[in-house]
């Protein structure tokens, strides 16, 4: 993967540039369709449970996975990237935020 070609760069611009949630449902729903969104969201799903560590079972019959995609996303969330682990721990500190607002 090229992360510095100007495409790849382009589209990482444009995902920062995103103000509102709208705007997100907006331009993800341009980029990609209705299949690949679910996909990408159980994919998080799958990350967020294993990290909870629920069974691959579990994770398999609750979000219709395979053990091989299960795999793979347990490899990612553990790899050296950190992209899963760092979006999971920004997502649940956000949420702990609204919680304690009461806003959840």
């Amino acid at each position: 993967m090229n992360w510095e070609n100007k495409e790849n760069k382009r589209l990482l611009q444009a995902i920062l540039a995103l103000d509102t949630p709208n705007e997100a449902k907006h331009f993800l729903r341009d980029l990609m369709t209705s299949g690949e969104i679910e996909e990408f969201a159980k994919r998080l799903k799958v990350a967020e449970m294993l990290t909870e560590k629920i069974p691959y079972s579990i994770i398999e019959k609750e979000t219709g996975f395979s053990s091989t995609t299960v795999a793979r996303v347990s490899k990612w969330l553990n790899g050296k990237q950190g992209g899963y682990k760092s979006m999971i721990n920004k997502l649940h500190h956000h949420k702990s935020i609204q919680v304690r607002r009461g806003l959840s």
